[in-house]
């Protein structure tokens, strides 16, 4: 089945067994057993990180509904398996303590979401980090390297890296992708060689700003050991987040696309606006010198981010001044949000590395949602003209 087949109906072929259009929430806590035996198979199978086995004994070992949320993950990236967690963050925590029995070392290609930079930086896993360029991958390996990870489109320059060409440098070390910006609607790294898939479900998966989550997805292989530390460190995504994720697949394809399209709209024109220096948007000519789009990634997104005049002073005129873009963090909700990375998503950055990825204190990430692209280039016009004492001027909608 194609992309927007599975994403409505991947998780629910029991559906009509049971009687129900929709998936049941099951909120249990503790599941009763009728045998004890069976019931110590079944725990000591999910210890290990599998299935359970009759009873599933304990909601920190297994619930069905997230079960279901997962199975339709997998489906749409094209692995064995996915792990759902309580945030992104516990995600990616997992996945570096999983891969912990390889060695000490990860490779990471800037630039990252500032909490996946700020974490390897910090040592606290008792991990060490090289962090590279994307072709200056190979040359960072070491003995003991156990991950490389990189993020595509990049947060938050949008810039795209070349997957199959950073699996080739690695070798036989596994590559962590984190795909929260394109989706597997429009890209799958499994495809191109990658060893975990990395979500923050947060973000388009959920679609609608009201549930925290991640999700990996990988191959049983790994699925067993990632599952393994959600299971010691009680990282699980509770069942309400796991049905509103699973319900938010259903329509993940359709707000993807109609994101993307007002996007592409709304980068044309703020490229031409006078108080906008420079726009990143892989859907503008000459942002994808690689020739990714189509190859690896089937379109632009809904991701951008601009410089405004005016520097740090520029930006904050631009933010407080408008009137119908949200000014918030996170992205890929239904309505368009605006933010500084700079001063948030990556201030916990080095500032040497901010830097030399590009987050200058000039710059603004706007996730576009489902409005009318004509209302949204209305209020960017008018929030633009506070940027520099400059007069009015609003941005062309035609």
């Amino acid at each position: 089945m194609r992309t927007d087949t599975l994403a409505v109906r991947s998780g629910r072929d029991d559906l009509t067994r049971l009687g129900v259009h929709v998936p049941p929430i099951d909120l249990s806590t503790t599941y009763p057993f009728s045998d004890l035996d069976q019931a110590t198979a079944s725990y000591d199978s999910m210890a290990a990180g599998g299935a359970p086995m009759g009873s599933a004994i304990y909601a920190r070992l297994h619930n069905p509904t997230v079960a279901r949320f997962e199975e339709a993950l997998a489906a749409l990236e094209g692995t064995d398996e996915a792990v759902a967690f309580s945030s992104g963050m516990a995600a990616m925590t997992a996945v570096l303590l999983a891969v912990k029995e390889r060695g000490r070392h990860v490779v990471a290609v800037r630039p990252l979401y500032g909490g996946t930079d700020h974490l390897l930086q910090s040592g606290l896993l008792g991990h060490e980090v090289t962090y590279a360029r994307p072709d200056g991958v190979a040359g960072a390996l070491r003995p003991d390297t156990a991950l490389v990870i990189m993020e595509t489109p990049g947060n938050p320059t949008l810039d795209l890296v070349d997957i199959a060409a950073v699996v080739r440098q690695a070798g036989g070390v596994p590559v962590l992708v984190d795909s929260t910006f394109a989706t597997p609607v429009l890209q799958q790294p499994i495809a191109h060689g990658a060893t975990f898939v990395l979500h923050s479900a947060t973000k388009f998966l959920g679609g609608h700003g009201d549930v925290i989550a991640g999700v990996v997805a990988t191959s049983s292989r790994w699925a067993v050991k990632v599952r393994q530390v959600r299971v010691i460190t009680g990282a699980l995504l509770h069942p309400l987040a796991g049905y509103l994720l699973h319900r938010g697949l259903q329509t993940l394809p359709v707000r993807v696309r109609a994101q993307q399209a007002s996007a592409q709209q709304i980068a044309e024109r703020l490229l031409m606006h006078p108080n906008v220096t420079s726009v990143c948007y892989p859907g503008l000519p000459g942002a994808d010198p690689l020739g990714l789009l189509g190859r690896q990634q089937l379109g632009p997104g809904s991701l951008l981010s601009f410089r405004v005049r005016g520097g740090h002073e520029g930006a904050r005129r631009v933010l407080n001044a408008l009137r119908l873009v949200t000014r918030a963090v996170s992205l890929g909700a239904v309505d368009t949000l605006i933010e500084h990375p700079a001063g948030l998503t990556h201030r916990i950055v080095d500032p040497e590395a901010k830097a030399q990825s590009g987050i200058s204190e000039d710059l603004l990430r706007l996730s576009v949602g489902l409005e009318d692209p004509a209302d949204l280039l209305a209020d960017l016009g008018q929030a633009l003209a506070a940027a520099v004492d400059s007069p009015t001027r609003e941005m062309a909608t035609a």
